[in-house]
């Protein structure tokens, strides 16, 4: 297969749109903690006494997401699960007398309501470079083994570039043992990605969002790039924070991103045809903050709300678009466009244009570049009986899905 076609995965992935993503760890407990700063976390401040990773994936559910990942080791070294492989992880803490297993509980709530797995890894932690190179290969290894073998099918392995700047792994070797583990699996923006990271963490991305890539963004410790041997066909993902800070703290309550944030952000995320991936720290107990969870129900009714129900058409070909037909003139400001991604991206630019009464030709409302898995296109209020998509400028033979038209208020 060519590498500008997606796979069966990468296709799943697009439609998976929304997810959540959860920083729970030993640094839940150690509030002002940031990443590298050496501070130490001992191992019995960890005890979340009423951890409920159901009512996570309940609130992932009620939001419309189709996937959560889970930090089963951050920077810090902490392993959310009893890792044989070192002994600062949940096995040596109060909780569950040393018996507990997050990952397990995590997994388990994941696919009681069918929820697609992901499990983040950062391959880099506090002092690994006191190791040989070699010898942090076959830990890293090792670990990811763990969790790639004890928990069933992981659908989405997210690797954190940040910390690893600079540091050679045995690219190869990894990815081999990667993929023959979880020959299915997607991979996050390192060495052998399916998925690529959008390049900041605000959940932006860029206006012309192609598929088509040949470079990565690594990290927001760094300003460089990974140069691709060839161009690819990798999607794009938008992380970002419901508050300020990764991890809970007790200090940004009143920092919960509103509605109308989290709906600009989902524009300009799904709406540019690329996921969009929210965090929320659970808390000391366990549990996700009311005032998030609610929050990001609110945002999923929202999300719903507008885009449940579009005007009723008729559609029809035409030699460089489609001819939409609403039941009656009325008014629109939001037109949804889907490329058939099955053969690759094909669009590069397009137009759309409407049609009334009072037109005596059509009018162009918008003129954009790349549509890909889905295109939100939003316009000031116009009356129309007729909606125009013409393409203008593509690379191969493309097929358009079916659009979709709206007056969202």
């Amino acid at each position: 297969m060519s590498s500008t076609l997606p796979t069966k995965q990468q296709l799943e992935f697009l439609n998976w749109e929304i997810g959540v993503f959860f920083h729970f760890g030993i640094r839940t407990f150690y509030e002002g903690h940031r990443d590298w700063d050496g501070k130490p976390m001992p191992l019995d401040g960890f005890n979340p006494t009423i951890l409920d990773c159901e009512k996570w994936i309940q609130t992932v559910k009620a939001t419309g997401g189709k996937y959560a990942i889970l930090v089963c080791k951050h920077h810090d070294g902490f392993a959310n699960w009893p890792s044989k492989y070192t002994e600062y992880g949940v096995h040596n803490t109060p909780w569950k007398e040393g018996k507990g297993d997050v990952v397990q509980e995590f997994v388990t709530a994941c696919r009681n309501h069918d929820i697609k797995v992901g499990l983040y890894y950062s391959p880099a932690e506090m002092g690994y470079t006191e190791r040989s190179p070699k010898e942090h290969d076959d830990y890293f290894i090792n670990q990811i083994g763990e969790l790639l073998t004890h928990y069933g099918k992981i659908d989405y392995l997210w690797f954190d570039g940040c910390g690893s700047e600079g540091h050679q792994y045995d690219e190869a070797r990894i990815i081999k043992a990667i993929r023959t583990m979880q020959p299915e699996i997607l991979i996050f923006n390192m060495w052998d990605p399916d998925v690529r990271w959008v390049g900041n963490e605000g959940g932006i991305a860029h206006f012309n969002n192609s598929n088509l890539v040949t470079m990565l963004d690594i990290s927001v410790m760094t300003d460089e790039v990974n140069s691709l041997s060839e161009q690819k066909f990798l999607p794009a993902e938008c992380d970002f924070m419901i508050r300020d800070n990764w991890f809970y703290s007790e200090y940004d309550t009143d920092h919960v991103k509103s509605l109308e944030e989290l709906m600009g952000i989902y524009y300009y995320s799904v709406g540019r045809g690329a996921n969009f991936l929210i965090n929320i720290g659970p808390d000391r107990r366990g549990l996700l903050p009311e005032v998030d969870a609610s929050r990001l129900i609110e945002f999923g009714n929202e999300v719903r709300r507008k885009f449940a129900n579009p005007i009723e058409t008729t559609v029809e070909l035409t030699d460089n678009g489609f001819c939409i037909t609403l039941d009656k003139a009325r008014l629109i400001n939001h037109v949804i466009l889907r490329e058939d991604l099955t053969k690759g991206e094909h669009i590069e630019e397009f137009e759309i244009a409407v049609k009334a009464p009072v037109l005596h030709q059509s009018a162009v409302v918008h003129i954009g570049k790349t549509i890909g898995h889905k295109r939100i296109i939003q316009f000031p209020v116009v009356e129309a009986a007729q909606v125009l998509i013409r393409i203008t400028k593509c690379s191969g033979e493309y097929e358009l899905l079916l659009p979709e038209v709206y007056y969202c208020n």
